[in-house]
């Protein structure tokens, strides 16, 4: 479950919302960008993954710079600063599930959509951790059969003679290919990171120190494969430039690819990868101000007793 929790946390939103961004930047050349940013992502996990070891507790980042210098002011900007960016990526997939992909469905307001779709995903998270966990494994396992989905239409796309296996090749114009690699791969890391967000379960679970590394490392190659794969089955099957004007650039791909895929059956997977994302995001959030509490960074009356009713369950083979 932890592996699991690690993969749905990285596969989320990015890869269904920003492959487009990464097309715009790179060109057809998607797959490099994501192999860039695979690399670079995991020297970062190598570093979490040293720390989890060390320090197996809620609080992540914050707990890394409480124990490094002892420092309530650093502890709480860094946690804070953390806690920040998981509520604002909450809030763009909250947005981003009211785009193209709900209009599949239904056409409704963007922003009382997000509104709805944020009270929705704090309720399960109120629930608990087990609750969280439960439907997290749910919605893991749909949004990678979509990926794999994107994948077998590239199979068949070459099978039968179909896409331009050319534009995999081919980089933006007027750009230096290093350049539009790197500046691809900047927009590409924002899909491959999430991992660390789960070193705020570490507390859950059993033996973290044995089988966090695995599950991290295990949760970044299969996540960086199938982004690989999917990135070059994009670009064979649909024009960069199509992709990078699309708020739903797998859908694209779907749509122009030679399987007969309704719409809305794929519109649907996206929508469980954006909500995924926010769920973990939100989960993270909770996390880390519960362990800002632990350490009497933040008062611990106002969060370490409210917070932790996220962490009454059982969870990931963790302890009950």
């Amino acid at each position: 479950m932890l592996l699991l929790f690690i993969l749905g946390d990285i596969l989320g939103a990015g890869i269904y919302v920003r492959i487009g961004g990464v097309a715009g930047e790179v060109g057809g050349a998607i797959w490099l960008s994501f192999l860039l940013a695979f690399v670079v992502a995991a020297l970062t996990a190598a570093s979490y993954a040293e720390l989890v070891t060390k320090y197996p507790g809620a609080g992540g980042a914050a707990l890394y710079v409480n124990k490094a210098f002892q420092a309530p002011f650093v502890t709480f900007m860094v946690g804070f600063a953390v806690l920040a960016s998981g509520l604002a990526s909450a809030s763009a997939v909250a947005r981003a599930f009211g785009g193209d992909y709900l209009k599949a469905f239904v056409e409704l307001p963007t922003v009382l959509v997000a509104l709805a779709f944020i009270l929705a995903v704090a309720f399960i998270n109120f629930r608990g951790i087990s609750e969280s966990i439960r439907v997290n494994v749910v919605l893991t396992l749909i949004e990678a059969g979509g990926l794999f989905l994107v994948v077998l239409i590239g199979v068949a796309a070459l099978s039968g003679g179909e896409g331009d296996l050319g534009r995999p090749f081919t980089f933006k114009e007027g750009v230096s290919i290093p350049l539009a690699v790197l500046l691809g791969s900047s927009v590409a890391f924002y899909a491959l990171i999430g991992f660390e967000d789960s070193v705020n379960l570490a507390e859950e679970t059993r033996e973290p120190s044995r089988i966090f590394p695995w599950a991290l490392f295990g949760g970044l190659i299969a996540a960086g494969i199938l982004y690989i794969l999917v990135g070059f089955v994009a670009a064979l099957v649909v024009n960069p430039s199509t992709l990078a004007g699309s708020s739903g650039p797998l859908r694209e791909v779907v749509d122009a690819g030679p399987l007969s895929v309704p719409g809305q059956f794929f519109s649907a997977i996206a929508l469980v990868a954006v909500t995924n994302t926010a769920l973990i995001n939100m989960i993270m959030a909770s996390r880390i101000l519960y362990g800002m509490a632990n350490q009497r960074v933040v008062p611990r009356p106002w969060v370490g007793y409210i917070v932790p009713a996220a962490h009454r369950g059982s969870l990931l083979s963790l302890r009950p």
